[in-house]
């Protein structure tokens, strides 16, 4: 009777360690930074501009009206080149931009003017 019991009390521990998992430490996924300018972007007055597929839209945040739209190519992986028809005063321009950081481009018009566009999550 000690040989069945003791038998029994070790596959029931058996049974009890299948149910522990492992002290090893779970390794997350990293998390994946966005690449180049594809994505949506601000700039300190919260105009939206959108980079996808090449296609370039501008909208306003408060009626999201379009203000402008145009193409970009990413001439390097730091530098991207957009061609624009602002709708707002029917004009065409031409503006590079700089990707400073994966959240930070910096851009100058044609006209001369700068101005810089913060990624959006």
């Amino acid at each position: 009777m000690k040989i069945k019991g003791s038998l029994a009390l070790i596959a029931a521990a058996l049974m009890l360690t299948a149910c522990v998992s492992s002290n090893a430490p779970r390794q997350m996924p990293a998390p994946t930074q966005p690449q180049g300018v594809e994505g949506t972007w601000a700039d300190p007055n919260g105009i939206v501009s959108t980079f996808q597929a090449g296609t370039f839209n501008t909208r306003s945040t408060d009626t999201n009206a379009l203000l402008a739209s145009g193409t970009y190519t990413q001439s390097s992986p730091t530098l991207v080149e957009i061609s624009m028809t602002s709708l707002v005063r029917k004009t065409q321009s031409r503006v590079n931009c700089a990707l400073v950081s994966t959240t930070q481009l910096n851009c100058t018009a044609d006209s001369g003017s700068q101005f810089t566009l913060t990624r959006r999550s």
